[in-house]
């Protein structure tokens, strides 16, 4: 199934069974799970009420096959902001929990420039990672990524930064706030390259801010994404990432807690 098949029977059923094909090691990808409850929620709020932030406890593995509800509820709706929180249970256990803040716009005197986009290599130039059946993450079949900064995971050559251009290599009809939500999380942890051979690694938290008013993107236009490390240590590490669309203007910004076995 496509993101939009998906994101599709999400919007019409709380039941959803995730493919193998988006599976990442035995649990599902963690993107496309959260960027399936983000529709779930996004559903309950009003018109003008973009989202702000989303943040993501990864609780347990989601496991591909197997049945598993996406809840979602209204906390509280003010004047201007709707909370929502939203969760996916399997086997009658929370394996994902999100919180969502939705706000419209409003008058103010602060206005500030958003960061610039760092200098990339041209997508056209970029190193693609390809997906091997086996040894790849299976959903990398659905998302295309290319290498523009850092070095590729599992090198061993360390460094703080990582990341490059991302894309759906099925076209999408439209690009929304899910599907952003689900390139973002694509890319391995920026701990990896420090490893020189597989280990365990993955997502304990995340927390997404989408800019709004969200620049125009097109369904086939690639994004740009610079993580960095902010200090790694006793099995666990801390990292940022911005998010620009090739022409640069920002997009999201980024922070995850990664468990690390290695």
């Amino acid at each position: 199934m496509t993101f939009d098949q998906l994101l599709a029977a999400v919007r019409s059923d709380n039941e959803l069974v995730i493919p193998g094909s988006w599976g990442q090691g035995r649990a599902s990808f963690g993107g496309l799970l959260a960027a399936l409850v983000f529709e779930r929620m996004a559903a309950l709020v009003g018109e003008g009420r973009a989202m702000r932030s989303l943040q993501t406890s990864f609780v347990g593995p989601v496991a591909p096959g197997v049945p598993a509800r996406c809840e979602a509820e209204v906390l509280r709706e003010g004047r201007a902001v709707t909370q929502v929180q939203g969760r996916i249970v399997q086997n009658g256990e929370p394996r994902l929990v999100c919180l969502a803040s939705f706000g419209g716009d409003r008058e103010s005197a602060v206005q500030v420039d958003a960061l610039p986009a760092p200098k990339a290599t041209p997508v056209e130039q970029c190193q693609a990672l390809p997906y091997i059946e086996g040894v790849t993450p299976a959903f990398t079949q659905h998302i295309e990524m290319r290498w523009a900064f850092g070095h590729m995971p599992l090198s061993g050559k360390g460094g703080r930064e990582m990341g490059g251009w991302m894309q759906f290599r099925d076209e999408p009809l439209s690009l929304e706030d899910a599907h952003i939500v689900a390139l973002v999380d694509a890319w391995p942890p920026a701990l990896l390259p420090h490893l020189k051979g597989p280990a365990p690694a993955s997502s304990l938290s995340w927390a997404l801010d989408i800019l709004h008013p969200r620049p125009e993107i097109k369904s086939g236009d690639w994004l740009l994404y610079k993580a960095g490390i902010d200090q790694a240590g006793a099995g666990y590490g801390h990292t940022h990432a911005g998010i620009w669309t090739a022409s640069g203007e920002l997009v999201a910004l980024s922070r995850q807690t990664v468990t690390v076995f290695g």
